[in-house]
């Protein structure tokens, strides 16, 4: 019989806070439903978290919710929300897709997938109904939100895109459009903007080819192209409110200044014609940061005045931009100065040079005096990112701050001016109002590990350690400790101890938060310690080539002033066992009869435990045993290393009974099932810097299964107790519970499912690489991408044609004998339209061709042969005349005829088809048309109604009668009359 193994599934995340991989956006506290959940004020933080997006309040620091669309295991890159819709957040991840969140119900609303690589920045047009993304693969897509499709992909520029800002200026009264020698009014009767204000429109584009571009999105091309830093990259690109100016920004803290000639955008938008080339962009100087590294990012305040920046350091910089006057002020200020100058020089004072011209006129003057450095914030970690908080009314400002060390800052920078100006202005004081930290460590978590009952997971880093509930993954504790390496919990589960890199044991007492004792163990770095099975004593291994035994003893210790004495824990060393080498990792035997240490020098050593003599050594590994674990019955050792092998070796003569090449880089830690319940005492996990555990079968010697979540190297795993459930933490921060299922698998299956995954993401390779070698690179392409879910769905698409065409066959046949039969049965027709309810063959094909997504349609139809579309276009021609589902007939329609429009221009025998599909829509759409017009006249009458009845004449009469006087018409008498 084949042997089953129950299945592992991650089934929680805790301990990340924010991920270093995307930005973070602000957004005041939604308006709460009901009275008792009442609204902090502080807002709410939208921050990535490896696959997920979280949505932290900021003032309690509580989740409040978590997305994570299941089908999606690709880390989050970039997060940015529509100003149109405030509900309404585009997230994009790092294998090139884009979905559309609705953060009131936290569901995907449009997903797309038109990108090679990760998505590195999104932009949201005015309106709300365009969506700008740009990617490391140097494209930029234009997404339409209402039809759920990919309108078109911009080429041009040579890396990755750094930043994109749609801008669409607004036309005027007077504007007029010009075509040639031929000119009409921009408006309609109505006083609202024509079709053409649709198209209106540019995208400004950074890359890291240190370019930035401004494309015309109405013609589709690029319109303009400037080098926007003077060395290396532009990492990032700010448009002011009012559009006449932006920011970009590279390396060396260099950030430049453009106008932009909006006027002049205007006018081209309305000019149908391409005349002279004429520039936009113009440059006005250059502004430096204090710090010197690359800018990565860069943000005009909403409401104008100010710019932050931050590079990759513990600071967020912010300048003012001064008003007309403070300039004017300024500049008269350098004038009299220069004037005294030359004065005390020359003894005269000359009259008004050009260069005081210069200096008169605001326009001119250098942009060091426009705008000014106003304060640096110092934070907590280095900035990741940063987004301005605060609502409209409140004052100074207010920024919410993403650092890399995960957590999340709130600023208060106050910008009063002070009543008397002393001669040193300080720079504006600032303060942190809140921030959320404690869900998470700051470092890379080195230790963790569960207390006997499996409740509590104590995790220890560089500074810290927390205790955490399994259960609500809320963390209970949080102390202070110095650079911890390993960590276990005490019997009782009272007790912690930590094992530092300074040789120190450290001891905390978890019910009162407080450090117990502080024992200096070792001249080197603990890197190990185990607690006997016993648990009376703990055994610690350090880099100072020596393995001490600690028991524990209760002592009564005087409390000063006092003659009473209180029970305290303290350490005593017993005995010390020296070796030749670094201990790396030490481990009891369940038994509590044999000692099994590892060292540097790639062996292993077995002692007994009582009289510490030598009992077996391990040798094989090429590289030093980093972890190891003996199995439940004290049969099996199995150890692993930094060659990426795992081995298996028997405690009875010390035979290797297997080695595995396990992962592909160095294996951190091995864990067996602590017990055989199941008769899984010989499984075991094994974690590594590959960011995969792996679950083998140490009997068969067979991996099981293979565990992949982690975005980062797995530093530590534990297995519970009861064997259910198995802890990791990783190099991305989070920590991951994977819970054993009820489900079976089967290894043959596993095996099966890997390799379809291999072949899978093969195939999508090979797909992508012969479209970089088929098309050359053309400014504007079709935004499409082939994917396995595409070429599934053309598969599904030619074998609905391929029934349909045969069930169409058959039944026009039947209907033509049962003119002549009209008692003839019907006839035998494929399965699956019985499985449909016998529904027609058209009827199947629509609902086929209705179940793809709008925005994977055309590469799907791209799948389907020649030979395919004469029959597509019969169903099309039947489409039409029934009027099913008409924009996506046309759609279908249009697509085929773009794409095969020579081959079908040469067959004779689709003229006939084309032309009954021709007659069907001119019917369908005509009668589309009369309705549209019926409801839109309707619409106005209502309106005008509307309108009648919300606006009422009044007469002021005081004023009235003043008028009266005034044309000496003297009082009316008050008439009264009687309404029927």
């Amino acid at each position: 019989m084949v042997k089953s193994y129950l299945k592992y599934e991650h089934s929680k995340t805790f301990g990340l806070i924010t991920s270093a991989s995307s930005n973070v956006i602000w957004s005041p506290d939604e308006i709460a439903p009901n009275a008792g959940s009442r609204a902090t004020g502080a807002g709410r933080a939208f921050v990535a978290a490896d696959e997920e997006v979280l949505c932290w309040d900021v003032k309690k620091g509580e989740l409040l919710s978590r997305w994570r669309d299941s089908g999606c295991n690709a880390v989050v890159t970039n997060i940015t929300h529509s100003e149109a819709d405030p509900d309404l957040y585009a997230v994009g991840y790092s294998d090139g897709s884009i979905r559309l969140w609705d953060s009131r119900i936290a569901t995907v609303i449009i997903s797309f997938n038109g990108h090679k690589s990760a998505i590195t920045t999104l932009a949201f047009d005015k309106s709300g109904v365009r969506l700008a993304s740009g990617a490391q693969d140097t494209d930029i897509i234009i997404w339409d939100l209402v039809a759920e499709v990919g309108l078109f992909k911009l080429r041009g520029h040579k890396n990755q895109i750094t930043a994109l800002r749609f801008l669409q200026p607004t036309l005027e009264e007077n504007d007029t459009v010009t075509n040639g020698d031929t000119t009409e009014d921009a408006l309609t009767s109505n006083g609202h903007v024509s079709a053409n204000e649709e198209t209106v429109g540019y995208l400004f584009s950074t890359g890291k080819d240190s370019l930035i571009k401004i494309w015309d999105l109405s013609a589709q091309h690029c319109i303009e192209t400037h080098v926007a830093q003077s060395n290396g990259e532009c990492w990032s690109l700010g448009i002011s409110p009012d559009e006449d100016g932006c920011i970009t920004a590279g390396n060396d803290g260099e950030l430049k200044v453009w106008s932009i000639d909006l006027p002049g955008l205007r006018e081209a938008s309305l000019q149908v014609s391409q005349n002279i080339e004429k520039k936009y962009l113009h440059e006005r100087g250059t502004i430096y940061r204090q710090g010197k590294d690359r800018t990565l990012g860069l943000s005009f305040h909403p409401r104008g005045g100010y710019i932050a920046a931050h590079g990759s350091e513990k600071a967020v910089e912010f300048w003012k931009i001064r008003s007309e006057n403070e300039v004017r002020k300024t500049l008269a200020r350098k004038r009299r100065r220069k004037r005294e100058k030359e004065a005390a020089h020359d003894g005269h004072i000359n009259g008004a040079t050009a260069e005081d011209e210069k200096l008169n006129d605001i326009s001119l003057a250098d942009i060091t005096e426009v705008i000014v450095p106003c304060v640096i914030v110092r934070t907590g970690g280095k900035v990741r990112s940063f987004d301005w908080a605060g609502s409209r009314a409140s004052k100074g400002l207010q920024i919410l701050v993403a650092t890399t060390n995960n957590q999340l800052e709130k600023y208060k920078i106050s910008t009063k001016l002070k009543e008397k100006k002393t001669k040193s202005e300080e720079p504006p004081e600032y303060d942190r109002t809140f921030s959320v930290d404690m869900p998470g460590h700051r470092t890379d978590i080195r230790s963790v590990a569960l207390s006997s009952d499996d409740r509590m997971l104590a995790s220890a880093s560089n500074g810290a350690l927390k205790i955490w509930n399994v259960r609500t993954q809320t963390c209970i504790r949080t102390l202070e400790c110095g650079y911890a390496l390993c960590s276990s919990f005490l019997p009782g589960d009272k007790i912690v101890v930590v094992g530092n890199r300074n040789g120190e044991l450290e001891l905390f007492d978890i019910a009162s938060s407080t450090l117990i004792d502080t024992v200096k163990a070792h001249e080197g770095p603990v890197w190990t310690l185990h607690v006997h099975p016993d648990g009376k004593s703990v055994i610690t291994g350090s880099a100072d080539k020596s393995a001490k035994f600690w028991s524990f003893e209760i002592i009564q210790e005087e409390i000063p002033g006092t003659k009473r004495t209180s029970p305290r824990l303290k350490l005593v060393h017993n005995r010390t066992l020296k070796v030749a080498d670094d201990i790396l990792s030490l481990r009891y035997s369940p038994d509590a009869r044999l000692l099994a240490v590892a060292l540097l020098d790639n062996t292993v050593k077995v002692f007994f435990v009582d009289t510490l003599k030598l009992y077996l050594n391990l040798y094989g590994h090429k590289l030093p045993v980093l972890n190891m674990d003996i199995s439940y019955d004290s049969k099996l050792i199995v150890t692993c290393s930094a060659d990426k092998n795992v081995r298996l070796w028997g405690l009875d003569f010390g035979d290797c009974h297997r080695a595995f090449f396990a992962h592909q880089d160095s294996i951190m830690q091995v864990a067996f099932v602590p017990h055989n319940q199941d008769g899984n005492g010989h499984h075991f996990f094994s974690a590594s810097k590959d960011h995969m555990i792996k679950y083998w079968d140490g009997d068969k010697f067979e991996q099981i299964q293979r565990l992949d979540g982690h975005h980062g190297e797995i530093w530590a795993m534990t297995v519970s107790r009861t064997g259910e459930f198995v802890v990791s933490a990783s190099h991305d921060k989070s920590i991951r519970v994977w819970q054993q299922t009820d489900e079976q698998i089967f290894l043959e299956e596993e095996r099966e499912k890997e390799l379809e995954e291999l072949y899978e993401n093969t195939l999508a390779t090979t797909l992508e690489q012969d479209d970089e070698n088929g098309a050359e690179k053309t400014e504007v392409v079709t935004a499409g991408k082939q994917v396995v879910e595409t070429l599934m769905a053309g598969e599904k698409i030619a074998e609905a044609l391929e029934i349909g065409i045969l069930d169409l066959q058959i039944m026009e046949e039947w209907r033509n004998v049962k003119i002549t039969n009209p008692n003839l049965a019907p006839p035998q027709r494929d399965t699956i339209f019985l499985a449909y309810g016998n529904i027609s063959a058209e009827q199947h094909v629509l609902n086929t061709v209705q179940k793809i997504k709008a925005a994977s349609l055309q590469d799907a139809l791209l799948v389907l042969a020649f030979e395919k579309v004469t029959a597509l276009l019969t169903f099309l021609r039947i489409w039409a005349e029934k009027q099913w589902n008409i924009p996506l007939t046309c759609r279908v329609l249009y697509f085929m005829l773009k794409t095969h429009h020579r081959q079908i221009v040469a067959s004779k025998t689709m003229r006939s088809t084309l032309d009954g599909i021709r007659a069907g829509l001119r019917n369908a759409l005509q009668q589309q048309k009369d309705e549209m017009g019926m409801n839109l006249a309707a619409l106005k009458f209502v309106g005008g109604r509307l309108k009648e009845k919300g606006m009422k004449e009044y007469v002021d009469e005081e004023v009235w009668e003043e008028e009266e006087q005034k044309t000496g018409k003297g009082r009316k008498k008050r008439a009264f009359v009687d309404v029927a």
